[in-house]
């Protein structure tokens, strides 16, 4: 999806990629690694994702730490994220909600006293307001989705604004994907997003697989490479401190992912019609991404989750060598 001439301008240059070793990070890594970028991964989870990259194990909290780690840096992608399930942002917001705000705040802040070339943040479709398809100059009033981290998504965007009409900046920019899935996801059992959790139960051989709702609800569910590839082509394009959407633009039922999964795992499933099924519909207008950063993602839905079963089945225990922020201490 990425013009050639777009990958060669990444030769020879430094990038910090925050959350380098996450779900969308290490795909972003890998790409700038064979462009000839000189990578800085920086993460707290204890992995190393590319052998090519430099990996530097620090908390972004710190902002003494984030000015050390973007000092003389060409470009920064800022992607540290806290994944996790919708019942852990409900019981566990300032988990979310604290360490969000304090390293948005240093990466972007220490980036601009540093004077890097270019920026890109990675908010989250969590930021919008609720509604059924997202546009970006629509749902921008009301409170965030996901409460406590959309807010703290909003936030850093805000900053981002604030130095554009302070100091003239336009060269941060920002993308909100969607539900991301693939390789490197978050496969933990008590914080899990739908198709990791899925998988795990499949792979446990529950019989059959209890899925909450009659499968009706519509989700856009985007693949990590088709993701990283835009992170990296709205800081090469630019969003100008707006921000663009960044999914598969296609709308998938719940029962159709299930039954996508069944048509290369052995399993059984049936729909529990007693349990809520969530919001009917959630997708992505992507067109806007399309228009202005050259955004296409091509991976279809039945190749992304046999990629992703595919790690998973290797790397089970990946996860326990993340920073897990919603363990007590």
């Amino acid at each position: 999806m990425i013009k050639d001439e777009v990958l060669k301008s990444f030769s020879g240059k430094s990038a910090v990629v925050t959350g380098g070793t996450g779900l969308i990070g290490r795909r972003t890594v890998g790409i700038l690694c064979d462009a000839g970028a000189h990578v800085r991964v920086v993460s707290l989870d204890k992995l190393t994702i590319d052998d090519r990259a430099e990996h530097i194990y620090g908390d972004l909290t710190s902002f003494e730490f984030c000015r050390e780690v973007t000092k003389d840096i060409d470009f920064v992608f800022h992607m540290a994220g806290i994944k996790g399930s919708i019942e852990v942002t409900k019981t566990k917001p300032a988990s979310f909600f604290v360490p969000l705000l304090m390293f948005n705040t240093n990466v972007l802040e220490a980036s601009r006293l540093n004077k890097v070339e270019k920026l890109v943040y990675t908010s989250s479709i969590g930021a919008y307001s609720s509604a059924e398809v997202f546009r970006e100059t629509e749902n921008l009033e009301g409170p965030p989705m996901d409460m406590f981290p959309g807010w703290a998504k909003r936030m850093a965007e805000m900053q981002i604004k604030a130095y554009k009409i302070q100091y003239g900046m336009e060269n941060f920019s920002v993308v909100r994907p969607c539900n991301v899935y693939g390789p490197g996801d978050n496969f933990d059992p008590e914080n899990a997003m739908v198709i990791p959790t899925l998988m795990y139960r499949i792979y446990r051989k529950e019989d059959p697989v209890l899925i909450w709702g009659d499968g009706t609800a519509v989700r856009d569910f985007a693949y990590s490479r088709d993701v990283a590839e835009g992170v990296i082509l709205a800081l090469y394009h630019g969003t100008k401190t707006d921000f663009v959407n960044l999914g598969s633009g296609k709308g998938v039922t719940i029962r159709e992912l299930v039954e996508t999964l069944h048509l290369f795992l052995d399993f059984n499933y049936q729909f529990d019609t007693t349990k809520p099924s969530g919001f009917p519909k959630r997708v992505m207008d992507i067109s806007l991404a399309e228009k202005l950063i050259d955004y296409h993602p091509d991976t279809s839905l039945l190749d992304g989750l046999k990629e992703t079963w595919d790690w998973f089945v290797q790397n089970q225990d990946e996860y326990l060598k993340k920073k897990n922020y919603f363990k007590e201490s």
